[in-house]
């Protein structure tokens, strides 16, 4: 079969024959057809198997030759494509100009992580086509930057990855925006019960093509697994590179701060990689990935998400660092080689505490994945498998809180039950409001040392023995909650307003000070008053006109 039997224009057969394509691939040939014919569409193929020129060139077809107010030139858009990531919508943005060379099509791809300003303007230059991500596009459409009305063509890319990126309500906005007559797309690497659930509430009897058995791998691609200790697997990495058994890769880790952390060690063994995930710039992501197509960086390390849309021509090898935690990932993540006919291998880095993944992997797939060990990697069976954490392997148990003493609030000395309060370098605040501390405002009690109250005494600090605590401090600050009082203007006790001669006390006394008092003979009382650690200290008795006759 030849694009020429599928209905095509002669204008987007010079454009695909512009390409090196001669003939389509199964979902093209399924799809083509059925969009050309106005119908809705629900299509499930793998990565790499042509879905994106299957709904590209018949809805290019469909728009018919651009026109605009013959007034004012301009032109309403009328497709809308939406992706999960900016990559993928970069990569189906330069489709629709790639297809659409001979027809005349204007586009604009809409994303976060770049200026507002350059989208704009990209849309006041009319485009037909919009290929956008679900946030930034409703960004524009609260800026009124963007206008929707006259969308007749809409296509959810990769609509399984929007969905787990929680993309559902913001879907649910753009549906709401759009005409009620409009052709819709679902095009998806995989498919759930929640995908099937959205597509029944805005696809009108739609058609379905599903070319490939649903959560399988391609038949391109080699797969192999290499048991290995987890703490060994940068070291099998990086020996695999050295001898050439995998020369240029893409490698998944689940984590940002895991895919720094392996690009950098293997930068540290003379290794050229790079990192790129959600937390790059745009700018950095896009040479990141100049640079890997290029072979100039041969290894790119890169999370799930960051992968999605990356479109490398001939990638030899795929490598899973770390095995994704769902086992439906697996299957986007080795898409990305062997595609467009070009054979594949995925290998896969497996440590003790990931055989129930891979279990997992081989029950999705359907068929059990070689396991292979390399010499001198070879793992050891003493080590026992821990609970994968959300920051990687090699740290089965939660790293212990660091104490305040060490410039973090919130931990507590000796195993606390409450929040303790932040450490501070500064001195007591003799008057004005009251000192800010890691919970609430400062009281009596709350120490600035070790992470544990202290007592006051002669303008030091002591540790303050937890039973003490308990009983000044009250069971909201017991139990790290804040302050209700702090910050709402409330006056402080008298004892936290800085009067030196009141410290200690839990009221001021009545007629302290006052000079209508000077001289009439009431002894001050010589009982021990109470201080904020709970025990009583004693105070020297002042004789009648004492203060009087200090003051003069």
């Amino acid at each position: 079969m030849s694009f020429d039997t599928l209905g095509l224009a002669p204008e987007f057969l010079r454009a695909v024959a512009d390409q090196g394509y001669t003939e389509p691939t199964p979902v093209q040939a399924e799809a083509i057809p059925l969009v050309l014919a106005g119908r809705d569409l629900m299509a499930g193929a793998q990565t790499g198997t042509g879905k994106t020129a299957a709904f590209v060139l018949p809805m290019l077809q469909n728009l018919g030759e651009p026109n605009g107010d013959p007034r004012t030139g301009r032109r309403p858009i009328r497709a809308l494509v939406l992706a999960p990531t900016r990559e993928l919508a970069l990569q189906v943005e330069e489709s629709v100009r790639v297809y659409g060379h001979h027809w005349g099509v204007r586009s604009a791809a809409i994303y976060g992580g770049v200026g507002f300003a350059p989208q704009v303007g990209a849309l006041r230059r009319s485009p037909d086509v919009v290929v956008a991500t679900p946030g930034r596009l409703l960004d524009h459409v609260g800026q009124r930057t963007i206008d929707l009305s006259a969308v007749e063509i809409l296509v959810l890319d990769e609509a399984d990855r929007m969905l787990d990126m929680g993309f559902i309500r913001d879907i649910r906005k753009v549906l709401a925006l759009l005409p009620a007559r409009r052709q819709n797309l679902l095009f998806s690497a995989t498919f759930s019960e929640e995908i099937r659930s959205l597509a029944s509430g805005f696809l009108h009897a739609p058609a379905t093509v599903q070319v490939t058995p649903r959560n399988s791998a391609a038949p391109l691609v080699t797969q192999v697994a290499y048991p290995v200790d987890r703490e060994r697997k940068r070291e099998l990495l990086a020996h695999l590179i050295r001898t050439g058994e995998i020369d240029q890769a893409l490698v998944f880790t689940r984590t940002k701060h895991g895919a720094n952390r392996l690009a950098q060690q293997l930068e540290r063994e003379g290794i050229a990689a790079v990192a790129i995930h959600g937390n790059k710039s745009q700018g950095q992501r896009v040479r990141a990935l100049a640079d890997f197509k290029t072979g100039r960086t041969p290894i790119l390390v890169a999370t799930e998400i960051a992968a999605r849309g990356l479109d490398i021509a001939e990638l030899p090898h795929v490598v899973n660092f770390e095995l994704p935690m769902v086992a439906s990932d697996y299957v986007h993540r080795i898409g990305r080689t062997g595609r467009a006919g070009s054979p594949g291998h995925a290998v896969s880095l497996v440590c003790v505490d990931e055989f129930k993944l891979l279990r997992e992997i081989e029950v999705v797939l359907g068929a059990p994945i070689p396991q292979t060990v390399v010499p001198g990697f070879e793992p050891d069976r003493a080590i026992r498998p821990e609970p994968i954490l959300r920051g990687g392997l090699g740290r089965g148990r939660p790293e212990p809180r660091v104490a305040a003493s060490m410039g973090r609030s919130g931990g507590g000395g000796g195993g606390g039950g409450y929040a303790a309060p932040r450490r501070s370098s500064a001195p007591a605040r003799r008057g004005g409001a009251p000192m800010r501390s890691g919970v609430g405002t400062a009281r009596p009690g709350q120490g600035l040392g070790n992470g544990r109250p202290t007592q006051e005494r002669s303008g030091e600090a002591r540790p303050m023995d937890r039973r003490d605590a308990t009983d000044q401090r009250g069971p909201d600050v017991q139990r790290g909650r804040p302050n209700p009082d702090a910050g709402r203007g409330r006056p402080a006790p008298e004892f936290a307003r800085g009067r030196p001669q009141d410290a200690g006390r839990s009221r001021p006394e009545p007629g302290r000070g006052r000079p209508q008092d000077a001289g009439r003979g009431r002894p001050e009382p010589s009982r021990p008053g109470p201080r904020p650690g709970g025990h009583p200290v004693a105070r020297p008795r002042v004789m009648p006109g004492e203060r009087l006759s200090r003051g003069g």
